[in-house]
C-alpha cells in the first residue's frame, strides 16, 4: 500500500481526524463487527461501510441464518446446536455431506464440509461453541457484492471464489486462494432475482449501508445464500478492481451521503482472474519470514501483486501470512486473462510457496 498511498498508523477514527479524511472505506470485518461505523457517524465523518447491528450478519452465522429464514431469503435447511454433544445428535437429520459452521468470525475458515461420520467428528474437534449444521447445497458458487446507502443498491460484477486449498476444490476451506471476474458468471434474471430476493430485502430490513456480500450457490432452485459478509470480498475484489472501468469515488461517496439512486458503474469487457500465492501448510500452521522475489518481473509482465500476508524486514521483502499476494491480470478473454495471472505467478519465488493451478478453469467449460 505505501507505494500507492499514505499508510496512517493507528486508531480508525484518530486517523481519520487527523488527516481530516473526507471519507474512511472499512475494508476488514472485525473493526465492522465492533462498530467503527457507529463511532464516524457518532463524529459526523463519511464511511463505507454496515453498523454494529447490521454487521452481526458476518459476526454471527445463527444471527444470519436466522435472518434468512425470518425475511424469506432462500438458504440452506439448517439447525443451530449448542455444542459437540448436541451436534452429533443433529447430524442425522442431513446425511452427508454435511456442511458445520463456527458461529463467530474465523477470517474465512470457520466452515467445514464433512463427507462422512470421521471427518465431521474430526471438524467437531476443532469448531468450538455454538455451531450451524445446515445441507450441503450443490450448483455453481458465485459471490454477488453490492454497494449499498441503506435504501438503494448498487450491484458489482459477480465473481467466483474459490476456497479449497487444493486443485479441483480439495482439501480444506480456506480465506480464499483465487477468484475471477467475468460477463456471464450469473445470467441477468439471476441477478434480477439476488437483487429482489436477497439484497433490497436485507437493505430494507436493516438499513443496510456498505458493500453486502452474498455467497450465493446457483441450485437447481435457483440462487440460495450460503453466507453473507459485510465487506468486500478478499480475493473478489483484486480482480472486481481489475475489471472496473468507472472511478469508484463518486459511488462510495454517494453511498456514504444516501444518494447512490442513479450511480452506474461501467466494466471492462475482458475478464480478470487473481491467484492467490500461499505459505507451506496454509490454512493450518505455516513459517513466515521467508524471502519473496521476482514481484518487479511479475508486474513487468502486466499483472497487479496485492499484498495481504507481507512485511519488510532487514531490508527484504517477507511473508507474514498465510495468504501471501493475490497476483491479479485481464486479458481479452478468460484463457488470455488465466495466461496472464499465471504468467506473473510464475517470476514469483518464496520458500514453500502454494497455490492453486486451476483457478477460473469452470469458466472454461
Amino acid at each position: 500500500m505505501a507505494r500507492v498511498a499514505t499508510c496512517v498508523p493507528g486508531e480508525p477514527l484518530d486517523a481519520a481526524l487527523r488527516t481530516a479524511a473526507d471519507l474512511t472505506v472499512v475494508g476488514p470485518e472485525v473493526p465492522l463487527v465492533a462498530g467503527v461505523v457507529d463511532a464516524f457517524r457518532a463524529r459526523g465523518l463519511r464511511i463505507v461501510g454496515p453498523n454494529a447491528e447490521a454487521a452481526r450478519l458476518e459476526g454471527s452465522k445463527v444471527f444470519a441464518k436466522d435472518f434468512f429464514q425470518q425475511r424469506g431469503i432462500p438458504t440452506a435447511a439448517y439447525t443451530v446446536v449448542e455444542d459437540a454433544s448436541h451436534a452429533r445428535m443433529a447430524l442425522g437429520r442431513f446425511g452427508f455431506p454435511v456442511v458445520l459452521k463456527a458461529d463467530g468470525l474465523a477470517a474465512g475458515k470457520g466452515v467445514v464440509v464433512a463427507h462422512n461420520a470421521a471427518e465431521a467428528e474430526a471438524a467437531l474437534g476443532t469448531l468450538n461453541g455454538r455451531l450451524v449444521i445446515e445441507e450441503f447445497l450443490t450448483g455453481e458458487e458465485v459471490s454477488f457484492i453490492a454497494l449499498c446507502d441503506g435504501r438503494d443498491a448498487l450491484p458489482l460484477a459477480a465473481s467466483q471464489d474459490h476456497k479449497a486449498v487444493f486443485d479441483g476444490d480439495q482439501g480444506p476451506n480456506t480465506g480464499g486462494m483465487g477468484a475471477y471476474c467475468a460477463a456471464g458468471i450469473l445470467s441477468e434474471a439471476d441477478t434480477q432475482m439476488v437483487m429482489e430476493r436477497v439484497i433490497y430485502p436485507t437493505v430494507e430490513a436493516m438499513n443496510f449501508t456498505g458493500f453486502l456480500y452474498a455467497g450465493l450457490m446457483i441450485t437447481r432452485d435457483g440462487p440460495k445464500v450460503l453466507e453473507f459478509n459485510v465487506r468486500l470480498g478478499d480475493p473478489e475484489t483484486q480482480p472486481l478492481m481489475h475489471r472496473m472501468e468507472s472511478d469508484f469515488v463518486p459511488a462510495l461517496v454517494a453511498a456514504s451521503e444516501g444518494k447512490l439512486a442513479g450511480q452506474k458503474l461501467a466494466w471492462h469487457a475482458g475478464p480478470s482472474v487473481c491467484v492467490v500465492l500461499a505459505s507451506a501448510g496454509y490454512p493450518g500452521a505455516y513459517e513466515t519470514g521467508k524471502e519473496i522475489r521476482g514481484l518487479e518481473m511479475a508486474e513487468a509482465k502486466g499483472a497487479t501483486v496485492f499484498h495481504a500476508g507481507t512485511r519488510v524486514a532487514h531490508g527484504r521483502l517477507e511473508t507474514s501470512g498465510g495468504r501471501v499476494l493475490g497476483v491479479t491480470a485481464s486479458g481479452a478473454d478468460l484463457p488470455a486473462a488465466i495466461a496472464a495471472a499465471y504468467e506473473g505467478v510464475n517470476h514469483i519465488e518464496f520458500a514453500g510457496v502454494h497455490y492453486r493451478r486451476d483457478i477460473a478453469s469452470k469458466g472454461l467449460r
